[in-house]
């Protein structure tokens, strides 16, 4: 498959209710999956319900990616959006991982996920914020 570019915006605890409003004017699918649904997830009782994941998946193939901030991170409203790129293919996207974090930060390293997947998060030598999810077929 390749890998997909799409937006993943941060909130503080709006993200359910800033994708189904998304969903109401683009349409699409939308899945959300909240925090208290990961396994073994150690959380702040409030964090139970704010989303993990929500992905709402456009009729024209696009994607917009969100979830909400979990109490103990710092949220920066200003720096609320970061590129996600992701696929099926977690090998093709570890040198892609490298690159990317070359003369930059790397926030989580690029490899296997609580959820199953490979994920890695890092900010470009451009101050650009980059998430990386390669899985089998749930993007993310």
């Amino acid at each position: 498959m390749g890998y997909q570019v799409a937006p993943y915006i941060s909130f503080r605890d709006e993200a359910a209710e800033a994708l189904t409003f998304y969903q109401s004017v683009l349409g699409g699918e939308l899945n959300i999956m909240k925090m208290g649904e990961m396994p073994n997830a150690d959380l702040d009782e409030a964090d139970r319900d704010k989303v993990m994941h929500g992905q709402l998946d456009l009729d024209n193939g696009f994607t917009l990616m969100a979830s909400d901030t979990p109490t103990g991170m710092e949220y920066d409203a200003g720096a609320r959006i970061t590129v996600c790129l992701f696929g099926d293919d977690g090998p093709e996207l570890s040198p892609v991982f490298d690159r990317l974090a070359e003369g930059g930060q790397v926030v989580e390293p690029y490899t296997q996920a609580p959820w199953g997947d490979s994920f890695g998060m890092l900010t470009d030598r451009f101050g650009v914020p980059w998430m990386l999810n390669a899985g089998s077929g749930e993007q993310g």
